[in-house]
This record gives structure tokens, sequence and C-alpha cells, in this order.
């Protein structure tokens, strides 16, 4: 019987360190709860220069630094500095994750990861440029939700279950709005911002609060 007991033990330590090897399992709560931060801070950024440039009581060249900066480029450069923030803190509560858990940052599993992510987004930042050309600007964030949450789903295989729910959660956000143009901006906030807190929050509780 000790025997058999000690044979079951074997097996569930080989499936635990099979599923390690094919999961990426170092990603960080606080990752997300960064990222998540960083979005709600830009959302409400942009949405107090909307409102002011609507008002006409100042202008996005001033908010630019430069004259001659139009609507389209002054908010990419918002978005870029935000996707630039919310990676680099992603990346270092990952690292330190890692560093906890032993898994290399840039194994084989974490370009699975990157890989499967990166497709769905290269694709939907080409038609939301297109989009943009036409000027249909009320299409550019549900676009990035469902793009960016089909990236999501795309390469939940390869790590943590969460990752996919927070997927489907960014493609449903995206879908609504879709019918509610107008309110892009609230519902960018909502996927980008308050999804991923959620997010984080879930994850540091289930996985890193024991280690805390």
């Amino acid at each position: 019987m000790s025997n058999h007991n000690q044979q079951l033990e074997a097996l569930e330590d080989i499936k635990e360190l099979m599923h390690k090897s094919s999961r990426f399992i170092s990603l960080s709560g606080w990752s997300g709860i960064a990222a998540g931060a960083c979005a709600l801070v830009a959302a409400f950024y942009t949405g107090s220069r909307i409102e002011c440039w609507r008002r006409g009581d100042c202008t996005f060249e001033q908010l630019a630094g430069a004259e001659g900066i139009n609507l389209q480029s002054t908010l990419l450069r918002i978005a870029l500095v935000t996707l630039v923030a919310a990676a680099a803190l992603a990346f270092l509560f990952t690292y330190l994750r890692s560093r906890k858990t032993g898994v290399a940052i840039w194994g084989y599993t974490a370009r699975k990861v990157l890989v499967n992510v990166a497709i769905p987004m290269a694709v939907g930042g080409l038609l939301i440029w297109r989009i943009m050309d036409y000027g249909a600007y009320g299409l550019v964030a549900p676009a990035c939700l469902i793009f960016y949450g089909l990236g999501l789903v795309n390469a939940s295989k390869f790590t943590l279950t969460e990752v996919r729910y927070l997927g489907y959660g960014q493609i449903l956000l995206g879908i609504i709005n879709l019918w509610m143009p107008g309110y892009g901006l609230y519902f960018w906030a909502a996927g980008f911002g308050v999804l991923h807190i959620i997010y984080g929050i879930v994850m540091w509780n289930r996985y890193e609060r024991k280690s805390a």
C-alpha cells in the first residue's frame, strides 16, 4: 500500500513538472494591477484633454508640446506612452515573479505566449491604422479591445487559465462598444483599466498571496 501511495505521489510530481514546463506560470498579479492603473490614468487624462479641446479653452498642440500636432497624432502619443509604461511595469513584476518561481522569463513557453499574443494584435493594429485613415474613430476603441482579447485567448493555452477569461472580457466589451461608439473611452478604461486590475487582484490572491 505504501509503494502504491509513493507511485501516485511520483506521478503527481511528474504531472506538475509537465504542467510547469508547458505553461508560463510566472505572470504576476501586480503586472495586471500596474497595467490597469496606467490605463485608467491615461483614460482620465485623455478625457479631460478632449473635453477641454471641445470647450475651446485649450489645445492639443499645448498638450503635445509643439504646434501643428493634430488630434490623431496626439492621442497616438498618449497611447504609446501608456503602452510603454504598462509594458515596463508588467515586465518588472513578471521578472520578479519569475525569480521566485524559478521559471525563465524568456524560455520557450514565454516566447510561445508572446508570439500568440502578438499575431492577433499585429493584425488588429493594421486594421486600426486603416480605420483611422478613414476617420472612423468610433471603431478604434472596440477594435483595440477585440483584437487584444483575441490575443489573450490565443495565448492562454500556454499560460494560466485566468488569462483566457480576461480575454473573453475584453472581447465582450469590444463587441458591446461596436454599438455604442460614442463611449469608446469609457469602454477602453473599463477593459484595459478595470478588468486588468480585477484580473491582477485575482491572480495575486490565488497565486502570490501565500508567498508574499
